[in-house]
């Protein structure tokens, strides 16, 4: 009986199920979405090239990791290194000394800008060539000698280069004259300079540390023995990485020495298991909320037929019975449409990072059964659950008594769901109080977990909140004439109906309102810092991969130059509680005592010239500091780029950090631990009375130079926080746009319910023209009352996120606000203007008949 009602339901009354098969059909693609993003970021690989033929690599650890007891469980916490990771150079000796091994080749690389004839190139070691396969020989000329260069046959005839020519090249190292001493064939490197192996590695900027190293076997050494062999010999070096501080050395084989091609990798995975995970947990909670909100909904409009149901014998258990079978016909059908569209979204998403190079353009999506099956199961046990919950008490109902209720709103909310909405309130109050006394990235953390629970208390108390607005807005409303009256009384008669289409507009406004706002506000505070920090007449960029070692030396030398000073962009990583954080920093060079002359940090405490006169220095951002709570003469725990291990002492804490810098360190401490230690800019004061536009094409004759103003200082902004704020717009639109469209699906199901409401008022004499003046009405007190609690549950929230971020108030841009507000309300007016003119183009009686 109950699978023939189920399918007679579904078959004779589609428009009933129609608004919960959109919800679960969007549901379901934001659920596949994000776990094909979850996925690829657990599973992304990229295939060896250049180490193809090389069946081991050694190489440092790509990511800082932290032990902590739980229990009698030990957890490790990681955080991908912001700059390359290396190992000692000697390590190769010891590989090469090794039974089964016939090769360990040290392989390093480091930028070479274009210079004069030359072209852009990649330096490296003699030693390296070969690594890439049999064809990388020396095919004219000889060996690299001190001052002498190998080039890449095909680079050098498209340069029209000999052997025997000599070139300027730039590296991080230094600038000098070669003499091109032979030409190499190259497989896999592209452009490439060989230099004599000690050369290179003065050149490279971190002697004594070398990228990788290639270790071939001797005839008949398995992979798998080889490996071992190698293992056991770097066992000692493992977590030292053989050098102070480092990353562990990892011995590599099958796909995992692709990595070390892509030392990015690792910070991809996590920023896609962090898109995949944390929102995609939130988005699907927000997903199961919306279909069981609209299941509830749909279920609890058709309480006059379980009612008749009752009338007729059937019992509670036949009535649940009925509802899961519905469940079970609609459910997986709309979860399966759904994945189409959630297979486009995470495609697009996916384009997008590997567009602002946030993902290796060569890792590929990986779309497997398993997003698409917990989609699926996601969705249809919020369906059932949903259904049993809103059928609950009508389904155990005397069949008299049911037929009542079924006619007349129940006058007020049970207990139960009073106290639990209550008790959501009281932990989303919790929950934003205790982000208040949290650094940046805990508060931010906190941001949407305080969302939620203010969600999940609107959505109990919804039929309160709906009266308390019917209440105050009611005498507004009756000024409206007539249409007015009718929806002051209806909503107030009829407060459950609102709210179901009042909780969808507060999760519209405030997940967006929170996410958008915390990337305004850091964008504002960022440009603010910027503005009054950067005080520089003059910004130095680089025209290629970076300036020169003394750049900074020689445009002091500029006429007319008062104070010239290097940053080198980098960044750290912290500990953060029991998580680890990275932070953006600049390594200065030049006189720290000149420093306020181009950057003006509104230094709290110290000074900003004691940084550098001892080694182990560093100046902190007062939302850094906090996090340690550190202070002037303290000592803090950091790993620099490279994942390099140090305990610098704090000689200054300042105010603008965000957007400028979060820490500042000494040039000479930091250049060796960085991909390429090339200064990023140069900001430059000119001496009193000079002419500007004199001293800006001095500084433009400098080697690689681009002069700008100090609007230039953020051209080469944290890339993280690029990626990041991008990130929070498109969870924004994700998440408002499936919100928007839930409230639109809710607005057209409330008003489609109301044909038989609809009838008797055009009996009664209602004008059409009435009629829709009521619904106008109904559909901007629904779109107020969402505003204005979403608006409140996005500032409880972001006050102290906005703090612990950016150190300053959240920052509401008026071109936010004002379309977040319009869009709101034109939703509302559409999704029940469009149904009304439906319903009033048919004639009452029909329209009384149709509902019966």
């Amino acid at each position: 009986m109950t699978n023939g009602l189920a399918r007679s339901s579904v078959r004779f009354r589609p428009a009933s199920f129609a608004g919960t098969l959109v919800a679960l059909l969007l549901g379901a693609a934001v659920v596949v979405a994000c776990g094909v993003l979850l996925q690829t970021g657990l599973t992304a690989s990229l295939k060896p090239a250049r180490y193809a033929d090389t069946p081991v690599v050694v190489a440092a650890d790509q990511a800082v990791k932290i032990q902590r007891k739980v229990g009698t469980d030990t957890e490790t916490t990681e955080e991908a290194t912001p700059e390359r990771a290396r190992t000692d150079a000697a390590l190769a000796g010891r590989l090469a000394a090794l039974p089964g091994v016939a090769a360990a080749r040290p392989d390093s690389a480091f930028p070479l800008p274009a210079s004069g004839r030359a072209p852009a190139l990649t330096g490296r070691g003699f030693a390296a060539l070969g690594i890439a396969g049999p064809g990388d020989t020396l095919v004219e000329g000889r060996a690299p000698g001190a001052n002498e260069v190998v080039l890449d046959a095909n680079t050098a005839r498209a340069a029209h280069i000999a052997p025997g020519a000599n070139l300027t090249l730039t590296a991080p190292g230094g600038t000098a004259d070669y003499r091109v001493s032979g030409l190499a064939a190259a497989q896999q490197a592209g452009p490439t300079a060989w230099f004599a192996d000690a050369t290179a590695d003065r050149l490279s900027g971190h002697p004594g540390r070398i990228d990788a190293i290639a270790v071939q076997p001797r005839a008949g050494v398995t992979t798998a023995a080889l490996a071992a062999q190698v293992r056991q010999a770097v066992g000692g070096d493992a977590g030292a990485g053989a050098g102070a501080g480092a990353g562990a050395v990892k011995v590599l084989t099958g796909d995992d020495r692709g990595a070390v091609e892509h030392p990015d990798l690792g910070g991809a995975r996590t920023l896609l298991m962090a898109l995949g995970g944390s929102f995609g947990g939130y988005a699907t909670m927000t997903a199961v909320f919306v279909v069981m909100s609209t299941v509830a909904l749909a279920t609890g409009q058709r309480a006059r037929e379980f009612a008749l149901l009752r009338a007729i014998g059937a019992t509670p258990r036949q009535i649940r019975r009925t509802i899961a079978a519905e469940a079970m016909l609609v459910a997986p059908l709309a979860a399966a449409l759904g994945i189409l569209p959630g297979l486009a979204l995470a495609r697009w998403w996916f384009d997008q990072l590997v567009e602002r190079g946030a993902v290796p353009a060569d890792v590929r999506l990986d779309v497997g059964p398993l997003p698409m099956l917990a989609a699926v199961l996601a969705c249809t046990l919020a369906a059932l659950t949903a259904g049993f919950l809103a059928a609950r008490r009508p389904s155990r109902m005397r069949a008299a008594q049911a037929l009542g209720e079924a006619a007349v709103e129940a006058p007020r909310p049970g207990a139960v769901r009073t106290v639990l909405g209550l008790v959501f309130a009281a932990g989303g109050i919790a929950a934003a109080a205790i982000a208040t006394s949290l650094d940046g990235a805990k508060a931010a953390q906190t941001a949407l977990g305080v969302v939620m629970c203010f969600m999940m208390a609107v959505a109990l108390l919804g039929p309160w909140l709906a009266r308390v607005a019917a209440a105050v807005l009611g005498a507004p409303l009756r000024a409206g004439g007539a249409p007015g009256s009718l929806a002051a009384d209806n909503t107030r008669a009829n407060a459950r109906r609102l709210a179901s289409a009042i909780t969808p507009i507060v999760l519209v406004t405030a997940f967006c309102g929170t996410l958008l706002i915390i990337q305004s506000t850091v964008r504002h505070t960022s440009g603010e810092n910027v503005r009054a920090g950067v005080t520089a007449d003059h910004v130095v960029g680089a025209t290629g991969p970076g300036l020169p070692a003394g750049t900074a030396e020689r445009a002091g030398r500029v006429p007319g130059v008062d104070t010239a000073v290097g940053v080198l962009r980098t960044g750290v990583v912290y500990r953060n509680g029991d998580q680890l954080s990275s932070a953006p920093v600049l390594g200065v060079d030049g006189d720290p005592a000149r420093l306020p002359k181009v950057l003006d940090l509104g230094v709290r405490s110290g000074a900003l010239a004691d940084l550098g006169r001892a080694p182990d220095t560093v100046a902190l951002s007062s939302t850094l500091a906090e996090a340690f709570g550190a202070e002037v003469g303290d000592r803090v725990p950091l790993w620099l780029g490279d994942g390099t291990a140090v305990r610098p002492a704090v000689v200054a804490v300042y105010d603008r950090g965000l957007g400028v810098g979060q820490a500042l360190l000494p040039r000479a401490a930091v250049a060796a631990h960085v991909t390429a230690g090339y200064d990023s800019q140069v900001l430059v004061a000119d001496a009193p009375g000079a002419d500007r536009a004199a001293v800006a094409a001095g500084l433009g004759g400098l080697a690689g130079a681009a002069v700008t103003d100090r609007a230039g200082f953020v051209a080469q902004s944290d890339k993280a926080m690029e990626v990041n704020g991008w990130a929070n717009t498109v969870m924004a639109a994700v998440l408002g746009g499936f919100a928007a469209v839930s409230a639109a699906n809710t607005l057209v199901m409330t008003v489609l319910d109301r044909r038989r409401e609809v009838a008797l008022l055009r009996l009664a004499g209602t004008t059409r023209r009435q009629v829709r003046g009521m619904m106008r009405w109904e559909a901007l007190l629904v779109a107020s009352t969402g505003l204005a609690v979403g608006a409140v549950i996005a500032a409880v929230t972001l006050v102290p996120v906005a703090r612990g971020v950016a150190n300053s108030a959240p920052y509401v841009p008026p071109m936010l606000a004002l379309p977040l507000a319009a869009g709101a309300v034109l939703l509302c007016l559409a999704a029940t203007g469009v149904p009304v003119r439906a319903l009033l183009r048919t004639r009452p009686a029909g329209l009384g008949a149709a509902r019966q």
